[in-house]
């Protein structure tokens, strides 16, 4: 799917649970920095064989992001393949850790925890998952992943130079033997049982090779989401307040999207008026250092963590367009993201609108968008959500109700019963125009909602290829013992009809398969899906 890295979310319900407050989101991907994106694997070379040659390359290369997305590619094509998911579950491992070290907020965190504040952060954690996840835990696999995670960060260069800089191969080889050995003797099968395995380990290791037990007791943590499902994570400080600022449509930072390449990181869009944009940088243009960092030295993951920062603090890049290189230096500052980039008629009574992310202004911009376009003489509108990961439930949910008359748009299934919800559209204010809805493969979540909303109340035409088929709700739950949070699957969701969004997606009416990617501008000569958009929505009008 697409790899947009900002966090897809959803609605913005603030609850009371277990005494802190708790905020429960859909998302689509990984998250990054927000508006930082990894590339599109090619899809050629094609076959498995040749695709693991190419992931076996860049996990040499320690490009786990990259090597991630072609995983991706060949689960998607054999999901039932355990060793497959196996090699996937380690570069998930790897690419988590040297994301969290090189977070200068959880190496303060990991710093300044001693064990017993670490623990209560662990305790913290498990009683989350015990209460909420949305399958019941498995506490000998979130047991043996922590303990997994503890052991690749053990053969990590850099997890090494920062927790055990003494530590030689030999030792690390007797250490995870002592881990394997620790998880035999313990029978784990309640939370309290990971809880004193992670605990035990930390003790152990401590008295044997130095190692604080805060850097212990952290992998467990770490290994303890990604024994759950894909979707479920740590989030280190950072990370959770980026959280909180892409719900509110805005983030710190740059306003670019990245890819990253071998040797450099391509700026592939610029938001308007944010820093990148008034300094003149533009689509095309390769970063080739941060801060004096070449991105070719350090690598395109690190170097794009470099232009993470705080409000107001200043960062530096080399730049390369064509044959002149230049250093600029830019100020991070808060930045709106704009979740309609597109509104316009695209033929006389035909309007257009893409929505490239669900967030709390989308609404309020949608129902302007409308407005505007009514003025022009509107009779059939096309909404295109190719390419959005997902965003706010309750933005998808109002969008749905500006066509639906009545009926289920989405429900919500849980363990926990405060996560069963029907949302039901309001008759007020519907909108009876005929609809197109453009979907592909990077249509997901919240963007599924929409479209399925749309299709089972018959309500328009669905066009492009199936949706990604990301079906799961995830909840933000702040930590009170200490900074940070956790995004944990609480629940599933179903479209009206009442099937599944998760591995279905959404199929269209009519498929369209496309190349091209989605630009402002794209005309109906270039772009297939929006062609055939434009005949059923001409159609529409003889009806």
């Amino acid at each position: 799917m697409s790899n947009h890295a900002w966090l897809i979310c959803r609605f913005a319900l603030i609850c009371l649970l277990a005494g802190s407050a708790r905020e429960t989101l859909l998302r689509g991907d990984e998250p990054d920095e927000v508006r930082f994106i990894t590339p599109n694997i090619p899809s050629q070379p094609s076959s498995v064989d040749q695709l693991l040659d190419r992931t076996t390359l860049l996990e040499k290369e320690q490009r786990w992001g990259e090597a991630l997305q072609v995983y991706s590619e060949v689960i998607r094509a054999n999901p039932d393949n355990p060793a497959l998911r196996h090699r996937q579950l380690q570069a998930q491992i790897h690419y988590d850790l040297s994301r969290r070290y090189s977070d200068n907020s959880f190496r303060k965190t990991v710093n300044e925890s001693d064990a017993a504040h670490a623990l209560a952060v662990y305790a913290e954690v498990l009683n989350k998952i015990q209460n909420y996840h949305v399958q019941a835990p498995d506490w000998r696999r979130i047991a043996e992943l922590g303990a997994e995670s503890l052991n690749v960060a053990l053969s990590d260069a850099l997890f090494r130079r920062l927790n055990a800089p003494t530590l030689t191969d030999l030792q690390a080889a007797t250490v995870s033997q002592l881990i394997q050995q620790t998880l035999t003797n313990f029978s784990v099968n309640n939370q309290q049982d990971a809880y004193v395995v992670s605990s035990s380990l930390a003790r152990q290791l401590e008295s044997r090779i130095g190692l604080a037990p805060s850097a212990t007791i952290y992998e467990f943590i770490f290994g303890s989401m990604i024994a759950l499902d894909p979707y479920s994570s740590f989030m280190t400080e950072s990370q959770f307040n980026e959280t909180m600022s892409q719900i509110e449509g805005n983030f710190v930072g740059l306003g670019v999207e990245l890819k990253t390449l071998p040797q450099s990181l391509e700026i592939v869009a610029v938001i308007p008026n944010g820093p990148a944009g008034k300094a003149g940088i533009q689509p095309g243009d390769m970063i080739l250092a941060v801060d004096d960092q070449l991105t070719e030295t350090i690598g395109s993951e690190t170097a794009a963590d470099l232009m993470r920062g705080i409000d107001g603090s200043t960062v530096s890049l080399t730049i390369q367009r064509g044959e002149g290189v230049r250093r600029v230096a830019l100020v991070r500052r808060q930045v709106d993201i704009p979740s309609i980039n597109e509104a316009r008629m695209v033929d006389p009574g035909i309007g257009y609108i893409r929505i490239s992310s669900f967030q709390k202004t989308t609404p309020r911009d949608f129902d302007m968008a409308l407005a505007d376009l009514n003025r022009f003489g509107l009779r059939s509108l096309i909404v295109d959500v190719r390419g959005n990961p997902g965003g706010l439930l309750s933005a998808s949910v109002e969008i749905a109700d500006r066509f639906v008359q009545s009926g289920v748009i989405v429900s919500t299934r849980g363990r926990n019963p405060l996560e069963d919800f029907v949302h039901r559209a309001v008759p007020n204010g519907t909108w009876t125009i005929p609809l197109v809805v453009l979907v592909d493969e990077n249509s997901a979540s919240a963007s599924e909602i929409f479209a399925a909303a749309i299709a089972d109340h018959k309500r328009g035409q669905i066009v492009g290829t199936r949706s990604y088929g990301k079906g799961s709700v995830q909840g933000i739950f702040p930590l009170s013992v200490s900074g940070g949070g956790l995004r944990l699957t609480t629940a599933k969701f179903y479209g009206p009809a009442g099937e599944a969004i998760q591995s279905n997606g959404v199929r269209p009416d009519v498929e369209v398969q496309s190349t091209a990617k989605v630009s402002p501008g794209s005309s109906s000569e270039t772009d297939a899906a929006l062609s055939v958009g434009l005949n059923l929505a001409r159609q529409s009008f003889v009806r």
